[in-house]
């Protein structure tokens, strides 16, 4: 059976080759989810994505399922149980991001801006279909970057904020030969392609 085509970054390795099948580039609609998304793109910040990947559950129970309104509560004591859990990456300047972040997500929410509708009006209300060789940022990362940061969100440079945009589907990255480049082209099309009021 002729193996499909998929971008040159994934590789054989399974984990890789299913989110890469089922998850990247799927654009992402739900607040929380996008959040969730933008904290562990923080935490891949210097590292390869599969080492995030591999501790993606450990992650979510780490942090109540990513549940910003839990997150927030945090205290120090919280951040030192967590230096001290092996399924994570322990980088104390990434975990009180995690934690900062859930705070200026929650804020946003509290000054009614919700992220999701605020994340896909400054994308242009649908992902952006790309063309030609993929960069490490781009014009919309280096802005999102800027408000973010203003916002009160650490560990979101614009090359980081890119890989998140590549992975939440505001950007197509998938190759031109690749299976899926098609599939979430059409998502941007569909019916279903309406943003969450959460």
């Amino acid at each position: 059976m002729k193996e499909k085509p998929r971008c040159a970054w994934v590789g054989t390795g399974e984990l890789l080759r299913t989110y890469h099948d089922q998850e990247w580039g799927v654009p992402l609609l739900d607040s929380r989810d996008l959040w969730e998304l933008l904290m562990l793109e923080g935490f891949q910040a210097g590292l390869a994505w599969i080492t995030v990947l591999t501790k993606r559950e450990a992650f979510r129970k780490a942090f109540c399922g990513f549940d910003p309104a839990k997150v927030a509560r945090f205290s120090a004591r919280d951040t030192a149980r967590l230096m001290e859990d092996p399924g994570i990456i322990r980088s104390r300047a990434k975990i009180e991001a995690t934690i900062g972040g859930a705070r200026a997500f929650l804020a946003m929410k509290d000054a009614g801006v919700n992220f999701s509708a605020w994340v896909w009006e400054l994308a242009g209300q649908k992902p952006i279909q790309s063309h030609g060789p993929v960069p490490a940022e781009s014009d919309l990362s280096r802005m999102f970057s800027k408000e973010l940061k203003q916002r009160g969100f650490k560990f979101v440079g614009p090359v980081t904020v890119y890989a998140w945009m590549q992975a939440a589907g505001i950007v197509n990255d998938h190759m031109p030969d690749c299976f899926r480049r098609n599939a979430c082209a059409r998502l941007a099309h569909s019916s279903k392609f309406r943003v969450r009021n959460s």
